[in-house]
C-alpha cells in the first residue's frame, strides 16, 4: 500500500492538472494539516483515492467550507484495508485560536479514544498535525509538540506517527523521519510518499 501525506504549503507537484505518474500507485491520502480546502479536494478528485485530514491550526475555513469528498479524521480511528489509521487535529494553544488545544485537552482527547483503540487491537498510522514533544518541535509556545503523543506512542507502538505543522526542508526522504522505539515518526512538510510493507519499521514481520 501507497500512502501519500501533505501538509503546511501547497506544491507545485500536486498543484493544478499536475502530473499523477510520479503518483499513480497511491492507495490513500492523509492530510496533516495548515492547507487550502480546495487543494484537498483537487488532489483527492486528481488521484480519484480516498483522502482522510486533520485539521491544522490554521484551519479555520473548514468549520464552514470542509474540503469537498474528503474525510475528517479527528479523533476517530478507521480500519483502510487492514491499515489501522488515527487521527488528531490541531496544535498546542498559543493565542486562542480555534484549532489550538492545552495539553490537557489533548490528554482527554487521546483518553476517549482509548475503549476503541483497545477492543480495535490497536494502531498502525497516527495521523496529526502537531509533532510529538521533543520530537522534531520548537521550543517557542505555538511549535511545541504535545507529550500525550508520546505516550500514545509508547503503549500502542504504531508502525508510523505522520505529523505537519513544522516547516523544515529535507535534502533526503530520510532526514524526515525520526525513530521512536518501533515508530518511525514522519514530518511530512510539503509532502511525503510512504510504502508500507508487512515488514514492521526494526525489519521484523
Amino acid at each position: 500500500m501507497k500512502i501519500l501525506s501533505v501538509s503546511d504549503i501547497v506544491v507545485a507537484e500536486l498543484s493544478g492538472r499536475f502530473d499523477v505518474g510520479p503518483f499513480k500507485d497511491v492507495d490513500l491520502v492523509l492530510g496533516c494539516g495548515d492547507l487550502p480546502p480546495e487543494y484537498l479536494a483537487a488532489i483527492r478528485q486528481r488521484l480519484d483515492v480516498p483522502l482522510y485530514y486533520v485539521r491544522g491550526n490554521h484551519d479555520i475555513r473548514y468549520q464552514n467550507a470542509p474540503p469537498t469528498g474528503c474525510r475528517n479524521l479527528h479523533q476517530r480511528r478507521i480500519d483502510f484495508k487492514g491499515v489501522r489509521i488515527m487521527g488528531l487535529e490541531g496544535s498546542r494553544w498559543y493565542n486562542g485560536g480555534p484549532v489550538q488545544y492545552r495539553e490537557f485537552q489533548m490528554r482527554q482527547m487521546i483518553w476517549r479514544m482509548l475503549p476503541g483503540l483497545w477492543f480495535g487491537g490497536g494502531v498502525d498510522i497516527v495521523a496529526t498535525h502537531a509533532p510529538p514533544r521533543h520530537i522534531n518541535d520548537a521550543e517557542d509556545r505555538c511549535h511545541r509538540g504535545f507529550k500525550s503523543f508520546l505516550k500514545l506512542i509508547s503503549r500502542f507502538k504504531p508502525r508510523y506517527f505522520i505529523h505537519g505543522h513544522i516547516h523544515s526542508h529535507f535534502a533526503a526522504t530520510e532526514q524526515r523521519w525520526t525513530r521512536v522505539g518501533n515508530t518511525q515518526v514522519i514530518n511530512t512538510f510539503g509532502y511525503h510518499l510512504l510504502e508500507l510493507t508487512h515488514a514492521q519499521p526494526d525489519g521484523s514481520d
